[in-house]
């Protein structure tokens, strides 16, 4: 079996919900009278809301370090480990991304146990963080050298805030980033979070890539739209729309997050 159908065994399109942290010390959002205590007892709040709504995975998110870094601090890794090692679910596998450093990412995954984690690790872009050329290859490498074999990596291949150089299409790239890059799973994007794409592209990527490779919706998954969304993807990624009101920033609404739930999961049903 693959890494992604081993993790999620038995699920048919598994859906993952994001535990976005708040801004971490040394960003500009960082709340220094809260501390990282005060991201700890947030975190833990959402992860255990997000729990009981039934979804099927966390995933841990650096979402509030605006504005983003291509290359992180220790004290980024350092208290992202401490916050996903102090409110990670037993019960559920979880993951972790960081905004945008994968070897951050992978460096908590392995201290912590994760599962899998969310990255951008192939292509060039012009984004708002610059010129943003990548590196699959330290990636897969770091991670057979840290012993992470059994940890999945999902290759975001449409990343937010930014497009591709060069004319290829999303669905061209998704099969490249397969043959050359061995990803574990594609994620396809809208132009920023909370924002999805087109299902034109989402279909094309789903029938450019081979059948045992899983194509998830990354951004803008809402509880109106999800069962049509899953009629093509193999599973989501979902966080803004679980939010109070909707807005990225803000706690998981109980609410939202059972009634995202109930809507996609209603036709297995």
């Amino acid at each position: 079996m693959t890494r992604f159908a081993t993790i999620f065994a038995g699920i048919d399109k598994p859906l993952i919900a994001m535990a976005h942290l708040p801004a971490l010390p040394g960003t500009p959002l960082y709340d220094a009278a809260a501390g990282v205590q005060g991201i700890v007892d947030s975190v833990r709040r959402d992860v255990e809301v997000l729990i009981d709504a039934g979804f099927d995975a966390v995933m841990f998110c650096n979402e509030n370090d605006r504005p983003y870094q291509l290359k992180a601090g220790p004290e980024s890794a350092a208290v992202l480990t401490r916050v996903v090692a102090e409110c990670r679910p037993v019960s559920v596998p979880f993951g972790v991304d960081f905004l945008w450093d994968p070897s951050v990412a992978l460096a908590t995954a392995v201290a912590t146990g994760a599962s899998f984690l969310r990255e951008v690790v192939t292509g060039v872009w012009e984004s708002d963080m610059g010129l943003w050329n990548t590196d699959a290859a330290a990636t897969l490498r770091e991670r057979r050298r840290l012993g992470g074999d059994d940890i999945a990596i999902l290759m975001n291949i449409a990343p937010e805030f930014a497009s591709p150089l060069g004319g290829r299409s999303f669905a061209q790239i998704a099969k490249s980033t397969v043959v050359s890059s061995l990803a574990d799973g594609i994620l396809v994007s809208g132009p920023m979070a909370g924002a999805g794409p087109d299902q034109s592209v989402l279909r094309e990527v789903r029938e450019a890539v081979p059948s045992d490779v899983p194509v998830l919706l990354n951004t803008g998954a809402q509880a109106d739209t999800i069962a049509s969304m899953l009629a093509i993807a193999d599973g989501c990624i979902v966080g803004s729309s679980l939010k109070v009101d909707g807005r990225t920033w803000n706690p998981v609404d109980p609410s939202r997050a059972r009634a995202f739930v109930d809507a996609a999961k209603a036709p297995a049903r």
